[in-house]
């Protein structure tokens, strides 16, 4: 029976999986390696061997309703999209609010994860930790659930790029990048076009002297806001829009989309434009990239060919000198050295694992991986159905399909992801954000049951179908039930607009129109009436009365007849 957890981390992941494990009445042990917790979001001046890194001015792209956890909304004051440090205190309070900090144990890494002698049997595993004076110390657990990240390796390709060893500037991947202060007065070409290569590029392009972002390919380009400046993810992930995903043809939601975004910019000229359609790939998020294309502080150029002595050479043959620095955006690879080197199963050999959470190998159940995965959405909802979902296998309340089923399911997965990511490693990682959660909230009990409420509580139900999928769903009903998570359903759009009523707008002075005056619409019918009865007009309502009355005999003999 398992009772102990050993979890590797103490980040979002971490926290939200010791206190599922609390709620399970399991004893959970959380081991982080630094001396705080938030992972990823704990900003550091310099950045730390084998430890995440975020630059100062990081944003999340994520809004609040949407990356909060599911029984803990954020404070109503929080702006829809916070800095680094607000989330970092959100984390802190929910820490605060269900005890977590007894039961992690800061300073402490993790050295190796093996399975204990009798594992077939016990399921248990070995763990060895170090303390911050070195000290070695073993553990034994009935599970573990790993939470360690894979932002924290990152891939500098300066391989593939001819030169490198002579260019005199510098060179940095942004995992070291922290602030544009040692840009300013420079020229800077930043490299990768994911979402932290359009922030680097854009912050960099705001004291260089000129930046330029070298890409690949292009990206569809999405503001925070949609409509009415309210949360673009709130605005489209959806039930009722995962419907009409299913029911229109891709290519028409491809032609719409693409049409929208191209009114407000146009991707082709602003040198953005990629080579897949928008559904295939999850877009940029950035709100001031083609401002600052639109004001030449930033230019868009291919892929870098090879490096000279103080320039680059890009694909298209262009050139650009006195270069001072390249930074790299070029991504991680996520490893873990702590685990046994059997688990890494894939051709390349990634961790391959069953619904992105168990290695399908292991005999018994009892070690899971959380956040290892891309999703158009947020990430913290998912982690937490994770956990919830591991912590019943870990129980035997949940089963898993056969070891055979499970390779199978992996196999399909990445299949379904290849035509939009063709690098194979990539392409496994990929999940739908509503679909995935339905599947773990079904296997565990939570799912929304909306044939059920739209008889019983339609507004709940038309908040639920229409209505942006919050985490609070996963709360309604079933295992961790949460009273409160109706009233968080029903008010999260007054969450939305808290933190935008810092000043009181006076209401406009209603003044009555001369277009709705009295006189004016006297006019009006006077001069409707007379029209009417011109002598051109008469004949014609004539003859469609004539047309109406006998319409109306043949209906009358059609259903009436004597």
């Amino acid at each position: 029976m398992v009772r102990r957890v050993a979890v590797i981390g103490a980040g979002s992941s971490g926290l939200a999986c010791v206190k599922v494990c609390l709620e399970e009445g399991l004893d959970p042990v959380c081991f982080e390696s630094s001396d705080d917790i938030g992972g990823l979001w704990k900003f550091k001046e310099s950045p730390e061997p084998d430890r995440s890194s975020i630059y100062r001015s990081l944003v999340v792209n994520t809004s609040k309703e949407m990356m909060c956890f599911s029984d803990f909304p954020m404070p109503d004051d929080y702006p829809n999209y916070m800095h680094n440090s607000l989330l970092l205190q959100y984390f802190r309070l929910y820490a605060e609010r269900f005890h977590l900090l007894q039961h992690i144990r800061l300073q402490t890494t993790v050295r190796s994860i093996t399975q204990r002698l009798d594992f077939s049997v016990s399921g248990q595993w070995d763990v060895v930790t170090t303390n911050k004076n070195n000290e070695e110390e073993r553990h034994m657990f009935d599970a573990v659930l790993v939470c360690s990240g894979h932002y924290t390796r990152p891939v500098l390709p300066l391989s593939d790029f001819q030169g490198h060893e002579t260019f005199l500037g510098r060179l940095l991947h942004s995992w070291e990048y922290k602030d544009a202060d040692s840009f300013r007065g420079k020229r800077v070409v930043v490299v990768g076009f994911g979402n932290s290569g359009g922030d680097v590029a854009v912050e960099i392009s705001r004291s260089a002297e000129k930046t330029f972002l070298s890409v690949r390919d292009g990206f569809w380009v999405i503001s925070r806001m949609a409509r009415g400046g309210l949360p673009v993810d709130m605005a489209l992930i959806s039930r009722f829009n995962i419907l009409l995903l299913q029911l229109l043809p891709k290519t028409l939601i491809n032609w719409a989309g693409e049409r929208a975004l191209n009114q407000k910019y146009d991707h082709e000229l602003y040198g953005l434009k990629p080579r897949h359609r928008l559904l295939d790939k999850r877009p940029l998020v950035n709100d001031d990239l083609p401002g600052r294309i639109l004001q030449g502080a930033l230019v868009m150029k291919p892929n870098i060919r090879a490096f000279k002595d103080s320039g680059v050479t890009f694909e298209d043959g262009t050139v650009e000198d006195n270069i001072d620095a390249v930074v790299f955006c070029t991504g991680y690879k996520g490893t873990f050295p702590f685990l046994p080197s059997a688990l890494s199963e894939g051709p390349h050999r990634e961790l391959m694992l069953y619904k992105r959470v168990f290695p399908p190998s292991l005999q018994q159940p009892t070690l899971a991986v959380m956040g290892l995965f891309q999703v158009r959405g947020p990430i913290m909802p998912i982690v937490e159905m994770q956990v919830r979902w591991a912590v019943k296998v870990f129980s035997g309340l949940t089963r898993l399909p056969s070891t055979q089923k499970m390779l199978e399911v992996i196999e399909a997965d990445r299949r379904l992801n290849m035509h939009s990511f063709p690098n194979p490693q990539q392409a496994v990682l990929q999940v739908d954000f509503i679909q995935y959660l339905d599947f773990m909230a079904e296997e565990i009990g939570v799912k929304p049951h909306l044939w059920r409420l739209l008889p019983t509580d339609p507004v709940l139900w038309a908040k639920i179908f229409f209505g942006p999928c919050t985490p609070y769903q996963y709360r309604l009903t079933g295992p961790g039930q949460w009273a409160g998570a109706r009233r968080a359903v029903l008010t999260q759009w007054e969450r939305v607009a808290e933190p935008f009523r810092s000043r009181a707008v006076p209401e406009p002075e209603v003044r009555r129109s001369f277009l709705c005056s009295p006189w004016l619409t006297a006019c009006a019918g006077t001069m409707v009436v007379a029209l009417l009865l011109s002598h051109k007009i008469v004949p014609v309502v004539q003859r469609a009365t004539q047309t109406l009355r006998r319409s109306k005999s043949f209906l009358c003999d059609l259903w009436f007849p004597d």
